[in-house]
């Protein structure tokens, strides 16, 4: 986070809020399965498997579509270039769409495969030298950092880093809130939304200042 300007760090909060958004309609939608949170994901799967493997199979294909997002996200920012901020959102806006339209049409399975790819492909967003700069949907980092800057604060080394990344995370758990908000309330239309938020962050991808 510290390494980018003020407008690219607000942007990533924008997207940890949709992240979240999804991944709570998401885990009310799959029966407490996640669409971002693989490290949940991965829990459960290793719970189902020393207990009663005929329920690995959902874990199993939540983290294959999760792979497979991020695969194709990094490919279409890699093709992109420059405009790979953009192009990815525009993917993820692109499977949103295709969620919800899915449930419009009663296809539950159809929904959950293409926010789980979405989610993937969204931590292609920010990359630097091909790696991950920004992890959108995961906050067990963001966490650690903020954990690390307390305590060089609490040894006299002052470190304004924390507020950067307890940014990302009330992002996160804000736009958790709404959508399970939405979801509980307007379960035909919650998907709706997160693809016109989507949307509005293609335009402000492509009206980021250049980077410096």
């Amino acid at each position: 986070m510290l390494g980018y300007d003020r407008a690219r760090r607000w942007f990533a909060v924008a997207l940890a809020g949709l992240a979240g958004y999804v991944d709570a309609v998401g885990y009310l939608s799959a029966n407490g399965y996640f669409v971002s949170f693989m490290s949940g994901n991965t829990t459960r799967l290793g719970v189902a498997l020393g207990t009663d493997p005929t329920r690995a199979w959902p874990p199993t294909l939540l983290i294959a579509g999760f792979v497979s997002g991020v695969t194709g996200g990094a490919l279409i920012a890699h093709r992109a270039g420059r405009y790979s901020k953009p192009a990815v959102v525009a993917l993820v806006t692109a499977l949103l769409l295709c969620a919800a339209t899915a449930r419009m049409q009663g296809a539950p399975i159809a929904m959950l495969a293409a926010l789980v790819i979405a989610m993937g492909a969204v931590n292609n967003t920010f990359q630097r030298g091909g790696e991950v700069a920004i992890g959108i949907t995961y906050m067990t980092g963001a966490l650690v950092r903020i954990g690390q800057s307390l305590a060089h604060r609490l040894c006299g080394q002052p470190d304004p880093s924390w507020r950067s990344w307890a940014s990302l995370w009330s992002g996160l758990l804000a736009g958790a809130v709404l959508g399970a908000n939405l979801q509980d309330r307007q379960p035909m239309g919650c998907l709706w939304i997160a693809v016109a938020w989507s949307a509005v962050m293609i335009v402000v991808a492509l009206n980021l200042p250049a980077e410096s």
